[in-house]
């Protein structure tokens, strides 16, 4: 099959800049119907407030072009920003979707928060996808990539000629993902980029983050030709010096800011705490639970 003859999703990325996230809006051209990748739930650490802004934005651009939501896609659970996967079911009916692979990330972090009742089945989702697992956005093919690295269960979706891949490569300037979250493994990682790296060379990426190398606009779409020839992390690399490459800048990273805060919404699906006897929502953060995380 040629890439001429592969079907084109309209793609439009939404950038949050308070978590330098884009999340992504997939529509088949033909039948209007949608998915939504990543979507961000606003949220300020510094007062607690939350806000629906970036996922209203969404919602109003899929009105806006009469597009139909089948879908929110979550490629894994993100530590840098809450989820809005929830808050975008509960206003479109979608089915909420993540890779199988998420229970190992619930199990280790419900230790991490001590959180025993948490089921570490991935139920809090509709839909569980297999590496290599197929399903339709419209008349669109989506094939699911198992992508590993940066997360247990990271997966990339390849719809069409274009593959959503998350926090694996970023755009060439940017190098690529960190990997020493807990469960996280660089050696890993260059296996997910080696499969990325197999699609055809014209195949559209399209990265979940861009940290605006030398101060320049945000980007976020590549292929992949782009990163062959222009990945800063890649280019020359084979996987034991891209693996001393990653372990080496990751020692001397700190932690997301979110991180703690992220992971017990992010784990459940983008569901907040539950009310307590006042009617507020509250958050646990344990102290000292990452250990040999770098700070300064």
């Amino acid at each position: 099959m040629t890439m001429s003859s592969i079907a084109k999703p309209d793609v439009r990325g939404f950038y949050d800049p308070r978590t330098f996230s884009i999340q992504y809006v997939a529509s088949c051209p033909r039948t209007r119907r949608c998915a939504i990748i990543d979507p961000v739930f606003d949220f300020d650490e510094k007062s607690g407030a939350t806000a629906t802004k970036s996922a209203d934005a969404i919602l109003a651009y899929v009105q806006e072009n009469g597009l139909s939501v089948e879908w929110i896609l979550d490629t894994h659970p993100h530590a840098d920003h809450f989820s809005a996967a929830r808050y975008l079911k509960e206003k479109t009916g979608a089915r909420t979707c993540i890779g199988d692979h998420v229970g190992e990330v619930q199990a280790l972090w419900k230790k991490i928060y001590n959180w025993p009742s948490l089921p570490a089945d991935g139920s809090q989702w509709d839909r569980l996808f297999a590496d290599g697992e197929t399903f339709q956005i419209g008349d669109i093919p989506v094939s699911v990539l198992f992508s590993p690295g940066h997360t247990l269960a990271s997966i990339s979706y390849v719809v069409g000629d274009a593959a959503f891949i998350h926090d694996t490569l970023f755009m060439p300037d940017g190098g690529t993902a960190r990997c020493d979250f807990p469960g996280g493994s660089a050696r890993r990682m260059w296996q997910t980029i080696q499969r990325i790296l197999s699609l055809p060379d014209a195949t559209r990426l399209f990265t979940g983050h861009d940290y605006q190398p030398g101060g320049r606009d945000p980007a976020w779409e590549s292929t992949v030709a782009d990163q062959k020839r222009n990945n800063v992390h890649i280019v020359g690399k084979d996987e034991a010096s891209y693996v001393a490459l990653r372990e080496e800048r990751d020692r001397n990273m700190e932690m997301p800011r979110l991180i703690l805060h992220a992971l017990q919404i992010n784990i459940r699906g983008g569901r907040l705490p539950e009310p307590e006897d006042d009617g507020r929502r509250f958050l646990k953060i344990p102290l000292n639970a990452l250990e040999g995380a770098y700070w300064k």
